[in-house]
């Protein structure tokens, strides 16, 4: 089985200056993730490794970057699952650590739980001695920015979400084996406590060697809704390529509960697909040694080699 990643930089609608940012943010990871998978890890830590580098980047709503809540805090939900054995680890309501996503694959790894929330979350990741960040080090300005405009009376904060990129990620290893990883700060201005699809399992995502892996992104509540991930992976189930799958379920999600968002998914064939209902979509994908990336329906650069990562050798 040749290695595959994609991975996805949120759903929604970007500002024209920071597509630049966004496009090399995804690709950064999906190259991190490949190599990885090229040097003999496996799904399971490639997707990990892509997140890292896009919870890192100030450009997505994950990790540094998240977005405030109400209170002007940060609260992150996080999940990894393994296909392999459908192991899978989750954070929800986190707050000061730089990468919920390495948080809950110790969650899978370390504990019998599936998911910790809030307090017992930071608790645990204490005790993994998992360093604590001041939330002042991971607000960057362009949240504080939004949190105060969203302040304003009269403001609709669902109208501001445009371009907040929840990340995800997706692969195949050369061993067959599939994984997800999502992660987010959730929703600007949302109240406290507030917990999204993304840590959900089977909404913001999900993994199965039996048929594939999905990233979701987008509108949370209707994504929790219908089950978003395992619904893709359901029509998967039933004979549809990995494109055909996703916009099924964004199509039922859209006409049955007005809800709308994105998805990256790949099949256990290594076929895969990133699709949106939304305006944009930031992706990128390594197959076969060749960078994709896109942002707009339809619309794909491809290349050979990033010149950013010419170490690589991608060819």
């Amino acid at each position: 089985m040749k290695p595959v990643v994609v991975v996805h930089g949120g759903a929604g609608s970007i500002v024209k200056e920071y597509e630049e940012g966004y496009i090399s943010g995804v690709s950064q990871a999906a190259l991190k993730g490949y190599e990885a998978l090229k040097n003999g890890s496996n799904a399971l830590k490639a997707v990990e490794e892509a997140v890292i580098v896009m919870e890192d980047d100030p450009h997505f709503n994950a990790g540094y970057g998240s977005v405030l809540n109400q209170e002007g805090d940060i609260e992150m939900d996080a999940i990894i699952m393994d296909g392999k054995n459908l192991m899978s680890g989750a954070v929800s309501a986190v707050r000061c650590i730089a990468n919920p996503i390495t948080l809950a694959r110790l969650v899978m790894e370390k504990t019998d739980h599936v998911l910790l929330t809030c307090k017992g979350a930071s608790q645990f990741a204490k005790s993994q001695g998992i360093p604590e960040v001041p939330t002042a080090k991971l607000i960057t300005e362009r949240s504080r920015e939004r949190w105060k405009k969203n302040l304003a009376p009269g403001s609709n904060p669902l109208k501001l979400q445009l371009g907040l990129g929840t990340v995800g990620a997706v692969a195949i290893d050369g061993e067959g084996n599939v994984a997800c990883a999502t992660s987010t700060g959730g929703i600007s201005n949302k109240m406290v406590g507030r917990v999204g699809d993304t840590s959900c399992i089977g909404s913001g995502g999900y993994a199965d060697n039996a048929i594939g892996a999905v990233s979701t992104t987008g509108d949370g509540e209707s994504i929790m809704k219908v089950v978003l991930a395992r619904l893709i992976l359901y029509h998967m189930e039933q004979g549809k390529t990995p494109e055909e799958a996703t916009d099924a379920g964004l199509d039922y999600m859209k006409t049955r509960v007005d809800g709308y968002g994105g998805a990256i998914v790949i099949n256990h064939r290594g076929e895969w697909a990133a699709r949106f209902s939304t305006k944009q979509m930031t992706w990128a994908a390594v197959k076969d040694g060749q960078l994709q990336t896109g942002v707009y329906q339809g619309k794909v650069e491809t290349e050979t080699e990033n010149p950013r990562d010419d170490h690589l050798h991608l060819h």
